[in-house]
């Protein structure tokens, strides 16, 4: 390390993992060599590189992780549309100058037009994307790790009676209609009706296997009388089932869903609560909440028990078995015992799944086909 003078002007000389760096301070030497001093400390200490690390910009960073969500993410296209939003803001600025004021800026902006679910989506995403600067040495820290996201009401169920249902197929194109009808009578998840591959339907033993879940799993799914047919008679070699309907491609559907929940009179609305409406004319039809779980493919049951208030019945059913006397003392200081106390069958799941002493029908059959 040394300091050295070039006309009027001293620089300082050092080295740091086999690199030579030189720097010019200027005309005074002194000040050369409290520069030269700390730049010693700072290598002894590691901190160097970090210190001369050149600064990233939001726009680079979002270049390099569409790259990365690409190879790496189903939900990758997603990931676009959040970052395009995200571009709107925080374009043109380094990385080390975007703030948790910053962010939560952008939360206050976003809420006001959209659910605290989207806006929560979208800030977990920017949070990662800079974890992900961080471990390509883009950037030494998460400045936003502090940002905390909104409190969401995961327990909303928003489910359609029958009429209702009558009512958004009627009203559903041709191009969308077998779609949601097989949302309905199967409970699956858009993503997962959209890459439904007809290599994956079994149509002798009227099942569907869905191989990749969200959860990262796979499933079978049973088929409805009015699915089994639809299959049968569009049934190709290959590729996926709902790439086209009626001899037509089909591409993105949100458009002519949501016009026609519109066209319906159904408001606050969303094609995942078709899911929710399976499930909930399930439990209301007295299908056990285990059951329904296993058909949701749901990893927990506190994921399923959010449907337990549509299932009353089914609590009064199960109370009604307790039997025990209370407040009723004979002479002889015995408990009397409850007379001609009905029996009562309940369905009950064997161990390779089948329901035994189960409902006589199913909400399936009665959904529209």
């Amino acid at each position: 390390m040394a300091i050295f003078k070039r006309n009027k002007t001293y620089y300082i000389q050092y080295y740091s993992q086999g690199r030579r760096y030189r720097e010019a301070i200027g005309t005074n030497h002194e000040l050369a060599r409290r520069v030269l001093a700390k730049r010693q400390g700072e290598i002894a200490e590691g901190k160097f590189l970090e210190i001369r690390r050149p600064a990233v910009k939001f726009d680079r960073l979002c270049e390099i992780y569409l790259e990365w969500s690409r190879g790496n993410k189903k939900s990758w296209q997603s990931d676009q549309t959040i970052i395009n939003r995200l571009t709107k803001v925080f374009s043109g600025k380094k990385l080390g100058e975007i703030t948790v004021l910053d962010v939560e800026r952008y939360k206050a902006l976003r809420i006001e037009t959209v659910s605290p679910a989207t806006t929560n989506r979208e800030v977990a995403l920017l949070k990662h994307m800079f974890n992900k600067a961080v471990t390509w040495n883009m950037s030494k820290d998460n400045p936003i790790m502090l940002v905390k996201l909104f409190r969401e009401n995961n327990a909303r169920i928003r489910y359609l009676t029958l009429s209702e249902i009558k009512s958004l197929l009627d009203e559903c194109a041709d191009h969308i209609k077998p779609i949601v009808e097989f949302a309905l009578n199967t409970g699956m998840r858009y993503g997962e009706i959209r890459s439904l591959r007809w290599e994956h339907v079994d149509l002798r033993n009227r099942l569907i296997y869905i191989v990749e879940t969200k959860n990262g799993g796979r499933r079978e799914v049973p088929m409805t009388d009015c699915i089994f047919h639809y299959l049968g008679e569009h049934q190709r070699a290959s590729g996926r089932v709902f790439d086209e309907v009626c001899g037509k491609p089909v591409g993105k559907i949100r458009t002519a869903y949501e016009n026609a929940v519109r066209r319906a009179g159904i408001s606050d609305f969303t094609f995942h609560d078709l899911r929710h409406t399976f499930a909930s004319h399930l439990v209301m039809a007295g299908v056990d909440l285990y059951m329904v779980g296993q058909l949701l493919g749901h990893k927990s049951p506190e994921m399923t028990a959010r449907y337990s208030h549509l299932s009353p019945e089914r609590k009064r059913e199960a109370i009604s078995l307790l039997q025990i006397p209370v407040s009723d003392v004979g002479k002889h200081g015995q408990a009397a015992q409850p007379q001609n106390s009905p029996k009562r069958n309940i369905s009950r799941i064997s161990k390779n799944g089948r329901v035994t002493n189960s409902l006589s029908h199913s909400v399936l059959h009665s959904l529209p086909s």
